[in-house]
């Protein structure tokens, strides 16, 4: 029979540091590489939005080529925003409206008084995001009233400074089901609140 050997490769502790300094360089190469093209990226973002402020001069002239002043990028909130509600829920809206309002005798509020930004508090919530700047709030509640959603902002408490975006009250939770599903199929991520 045969004899099998095992072999063992030992490293000594010059080749065991090459090896683990050898590794730490090449991580840091692709760590610069990628810091780098992050900060080109990333400037070029600031250079457009610097680009696109107006600048005011004494003279009443026309920008030279006529070209219009480019867009500062888009918040998610704000290219939600941007999306056209559907013509059904638009029609139906505009044709019940008018008409729960004659029967009831009470009139809705206008979207910016104070009755419209604070609803009543107690009953289900469904609670559509909980975002950090103001502005992207009061974007994601005009596209969501623009799909007939009865959106609001309700401002975080004093622990955080969130603002979120919510619908309701909602008397009884199936109603509040049935916006949180109606959100979930237009592509959202609800939650629901008591």
């Amino acid at each position: 029979m045969t004899s099998s050997t095992d072999t063992e490769i030992t490293l000594g502790t010059g080749k065991l540091l090459f090896l683990f300094f050898f590794l730490v360089g090449i991580c840091s190469l692709f760590f610069a590489l990628g810091y780098s093209l992050g900060r080109k990226s990333d400037t070029g973002i600031i250079t457009a939005s610097a680009a696109s402020t107006p600048q005011t001069s004494t003279s009443a002239t026309k920008p030279a080529g006529g070209d219009s002043p480019q867009q500062p990028p888009m918040s998610f909130y704000k290219s939600v925003e941007q999306k056209e509600a559907s013509t059904e829920l638009t029609e139906s809206a505009t044709k019940t409206a008018p008409a729960d309002a004659l029967a009831t005798g009470v009139s809705q509020p206008a979207p910016n008084t104070p009755e419209a930004a604070a609803p009543a508090t107690g009953g289900y919530f469904v609670q559509v995001a909980a975002v950090s700047k103001q502005d992207d709030a009061e974007a994601l509640v005009d596209a969501l009233k623009k799909k007939q959603y009865p959106a609001f902002v309700a401002s975080g408490s004093g622990t955080d400074k969130l603002f979120r975006v919510q619908l309701g009250p909602f008397a009884d939770v199936k109603d509040a089901e049935t916006q949180r599903t109606r959100l979930i199929s237009d592509g959202y991520n609800p939650i629901l609140k008591k």
